[in-house]
């Protein structure tokens, strides 16, 4: 893929992921931009590249937070451990109610979906969060997914208390009073290699594939060389 589809930028975390940095209830132009986990809403000190990735884990469940949320299909999940460790994920913010933006990008995302082929939930999971809990009801969500044909295993579509669910989106620097003027962006990232982006929500379904696919290939690549060590250090006396 050429470097003018991916329209990529380079982002302090600080902008990419503050609150102040969300994006209005409507599409915007360009497509996506490459950002760093955050660590308590600064930039990610130069040392967390040296970070085991038991303490990289720890971090990321200390910032992600295990917050209480429910699935569409009513089941009760700690945020990052039960929905985002162990996966590269695309996280974007919806609402039920929604007539206009949230249906385009959900349709869009499962376009995603198929061009992502077997990584889709072998690798990548897809996780849509309400940002009007109040009325998004498990039940309501799971309507919403049905609708769109987004249903599977590996798609979360999240809601629960509002007091838990602005708490997460506040930490995905996405959180607005206004639900209409909810982000229409779009996050993916890989945990373990504290690795994120903020896609824009007019990019082609392929070029956000092709994103994913690259943060699985980033992942296959770090659990090889891990391997590769673990297995020289064996073999020393």
């Amino acid at each position: 893929m050429s470097v003018t589809m991916r329209f990529l930028a380079v982002a302090a975390v600080s902008s990419a992921l503050a609150p102040g940095a969300a994006q209005a209830h409507q599409p915007q132009q360009s497509q996506a931009q490459q950002v760093q986990q955050p660590q308590q809403a600064q930039p990610q000190p130069p040392q967390q590249a040296k970070l085991s990735p038991a303490e990289r884990d720890a971090k990321a469940r200390e910032y992600f937070t295990d917050t209480v949320l429910k699935t569409h299909k009513g089941r009760s999940v700690r945020f990052y451990s039960d929905t985002m460790r162990g996966k590269v994920v695309l996280i974007n913010f919806m609402f039920t109610g929604c007539g206009d933006a949230c249906p385009l990008i959900t349709a869009k995302l499962v376009q995603t979906k198929k061009d992502l082929g077997d990584a889709f939930g072998r690798d990548v999971r897809f996780i849509s969060i309400s940002i009007d809990p109040a009325n998004d009801t498990p039940e309501a969500m799971a309507k919403f997914a049905r609708k769109l044909d987004a249903e599977h295993a590996e798609w979360l579509f999240l809601t629960g208390a509002q007091a838990g669910v602005e708490n997460v989106v506040k930490k995905l620097g996405s959180y607005t009073e206004q639900v209409e003027n909810h982000s229409t962006g779009i996050i993916i990232g890989s945990p373990q290699l504290g690795r994120w982006k903020k896609v824009r929500p007019d990019a082609p379904a392929k070029v956000i594939a092709e994103e994913l696919r690259q943060l699985v290939a980033g992942e296959i690549e770090v659990r090889r060389t891990a391997a590769t060590a673990a297995s020289g250090n064996a073999r020393q006396p």
